[in-house]
């Protein structure tokens, strides 16, 4: 089942999420080699298409998991959350309508 990984960031999370990010990314990359990955990237402050310039809110996950249990554990390994650059992750049931 898809299910949709939503992570706020911290107030300090510009501070935060560099260190963090080559860990993130190696997750990241290797969770799109097993195909279990819809979609990911960034949530933007603004709709300017750059993220250094707009700012990052958060970000987005939606993939494929055998349980909410799972996708819950999944996010909660994520190196964000261990460096406190996601102060709130939620992770929800999600049906694909409608898209490519």
């Amino acid at each position: 089942m898809l299910y949709v990984i939503i992570a706020e960031d911290a107030a300090d999370s510009p501070a935060k999420r560099p260190a963090a990010r080559p860990a993130h990314m190696e997750r990241m990359k290797r969770f799109q080699e097993s195909g279990k990955l819809v979609i990911s990237g960034p949530m933007l402050k603004s709709d300017n298409p750059d993220p250094a310039v707009a700012g990052i809110f958060g970000s987005v996950i939606i993939a494929e998991f055998d349980s909410l249990a799972d996708a819950e554990a999944w996010a909660s390994a994520d190196p964000y959350v261990a460096a406190g650059a996601w102060s709130k992750v939620t992770v929800r049931p999600y049906h694909k309508g409608f898209g490519r």
